[in-house]
């Protein structure tokens, strides 16, 4: 449950960050800046990583790896 709760904020906070590194989000000082909409593509590709994960579950066959 951690790493779903994790990933999500992560993948929201990317898309935040990513939004106003294209310059769609104004008000920031990060708005219109590449290399902020570079981190939040970076952070949100973690996130939903994370997520999988966290969705995957122990295995079936009661091993944890």
């Amino acid at each position: 449950m951690a790493l779903i709760t994790v990933g999500v904020i992560a993948l929201i906070l990317g898309g935040v960050w990513a939004g106003q590194g294209m310059n769609l989000i104004p008000g920031s000082f990060m708005t219109g800046d590449r290399m902020w909409f570079s981190i939040g593509l970076i952070l949100a590709i973690v996130g939903i990583i994370l997520i999988m994960l966290g969705l995957r579950g122990p295995r079936r066959d009661g091993r944890n790896n």
